[in-house]
């Protein structure tokens, strides 16, 4: 009988792999808070003591650290080593999945001392990734839940995960125990306690530019670029994982379906549709001079009819969710298109790091407006039902734009975007230019206040009919009457959204 062994701090994530695993009819052996958890949602489970007759001793400091769970885990060969094993009355685990004690996050807190710091250092924990990891020929080791679904599948199929797998995750897991052990002696040593642990991820055959060597790197060894996989084309190159990135940001920000198109790392267009395809068309039609040679991201499955939609387009990649069959075949008739699939929309909650000379900036990504925000009406006037619907469309879409950034919006798609000027009136005057005789009648949305009247003067005068931006100004009397005398309508969000 197969056999599992499970230590978790965060219990929740794991309870598909205990279900699956339960199903498959495998023997599950748990540390005792993990055994009382999966108990409570009527899956059985032994704990270590059953299989050590030793209880946690030290206040939970020792659980797992026995011969007769590492004699399991490390078993080469059950077979070979079955006068050793049963020397220590071992049974071999054939999966080890693990949830380390969450010291980077304790350790954030400012009211945490050294005695609580020191406690939530996993031992036991750690121990179990490593020897796992070593005996990755056999044994199949997990500490990241997003790697359930592949190895239930491949569990399900053939009864044991491939080898390339166990590979992938034994990698992992000494990532994560390194990255974990880094950050300890990083805040042992009064320094940060995020430490990335990079590794070779993709070699590029240049940079920004022919004379620059480039490489990509990654901190989770074993996945393809931006965790996806390439399913057509050329080699990714540097620039269009920049762009690729900033699409797919942008993109997962949005209802579905929508399509977004970047170009140099700032979009310039982006659209809602009643389909995949209508979206697409959408947000091509947003600037389609400068759509010629940018990637196209879509955040649902794309079909037959979205992919003709990009017929007639020169484009450098493409990426969504999945692809249909028929939209892979359509699609295989341009072969210079890099066609990636990215199954996980970009998280607000990840960290972002940029580097500067002699030094490396930590940031989270930017995830919105915080919960709680609430717009509020400036103006004499209130924005029409349809006005409402376009400003919250553009309050997204002007997210991802470089600063100053402005976009105009109307049907729920852009028609004119101004980003990357080094002024805001300067970045309305560019998408009122880009817009054209569109810009008539639609909404505008700026990533930060008007300094001045001049950008809400100059939106007005293209026939904008409202705007939404953060408010905060010292001028914002000044901006709200010059609106006023416009007879627009214009929502204060109170959250700045720039993007460098």
């Amino acid at each position: 009988m197969a056999r599992a062994l499970f230590s978790w701090w965060e219990k929740e994530p794991w309870l598909p792999l205990a279900r699956a695993l339960h199903r498959l009819g495998w023997d599950l052996v748990a540390s005792e808070g993990t055994a009382a958890f999966l108990a409570q949602h009527g899956i059985p489970a032994r704990t270590v003591t059953d299989l050590t007759q030793v209880p946690p001793i030290l206040g939970g400091r020792v659980k797992t650290l026995h011969p007769r769970i590492f004699a399991g885990v490390l078993a080469r060969d059950p077979d070979t080593d079955r006068e050793d094993l049963a020397r220590v009355d071992a049974l071999p685990f054939d999966l080890v999945a693990v949830s380390l004690y969450p010291f980077q996050q304790v350790v954030r807190r400012p009211e945490t001392d050294l005695a609580t710091a020191l406690e939530h250092i996993d031992i036991g924990g750690v121990a179990l990734l490593r020897a796992a990891a070593k005996n990755f020929p056999r044994v199949t080791v997990l500490v990241d839940p997003r790697d359930i679904p592949q190895v239930v599948s491949e569990l399900e199929a053939r009864g044991a995960t491939e080898e390339a797998t166990r590979r992938r995750l034994a990698l992992k897991a000494f990532a994560w125990t390194a990255t974990y052990d880094q950050a300890i002696a990083g805040y042992l040593a009064g320094g940060p306690v995020e430490v990335l642990t990079l590794f070779p991820g993709l070699e590029l055959r240049y940079g920004e530019n022919p004379h620059q060597g480039a490489a990509l790197l990654t901190w989770e060894p074993g996945t393809g670029p931006l965790g996806g996989q390439l399913v057509q084309g050329k080699p990714l190159s540097y620039n269009n994982l920049l762009d690729l990135d900033a699409a797919w940001r942008a993109v997962s920000r949005l209802p579905q379906p929508a399509a977004v198109v970047v170009k140099h790392a700032s979009p310039c267009g982006l659209a809602l549709g009643e389909t995949p395809a209508d979206a697409v068309r959408k947000a091509i039609e947003g600037d389609p001079v400068s759509a010629f040679g940018g990637i196209v991201a879509l955040n649902t499955p794309m079909d037959a009819e979205a992919a003709r939609a990009l017929q007639g387009l020169f484009l450098e990649c493409l990426a969504a969710p999945d692809f249909s069959p028929e939209a892979l075949e359509v699609l295989s008739r341009r072969k210079n298109l890099r066609v990636l699939r990215l199954p996980e929309p970009a998280r607000g909650d990840d960290v972002q790091y940029r580097t500067i000379f002699r030094g490396v900036l930590r940031q989270q990504a930017d995830p919105g407006d915080p919960p709680g925000t609430q717009w509020r009406v400036v103006t004499r006037r209130e924005p029409t039902r349809e006005e409402w619907e376009d400003l919250r469309f553009a309050w997204l879409a002007v997210q991802p734009v470089l600063s100053n950034a402005i976009v105009l919006v109307k049907g729920r798609a852009t028609v004119g975007i101004g980003g990357g000027q080094p002024n805001r009136v300067d970045a309305v005057r560019l998408a009122v230019q880009r817009a054209g005789a569109r810009a008539r009648g639609a909404v505008l949305a700026s990533d930060a206040f008007f300094p001045f009247p001049d950008g809400v003067e100059e939106a007005a005068r293209a026939g904008v009919t409202a705007i939404v931006q953060p408010g905060g100004s010292i001028r914002d009397e000044e901006v709200i009457r010059a609106a006023d005398a416009h007879g627009l309508a214009m929502v204060f969000t109170g959250v700045r959204h720039f993007r460098h």
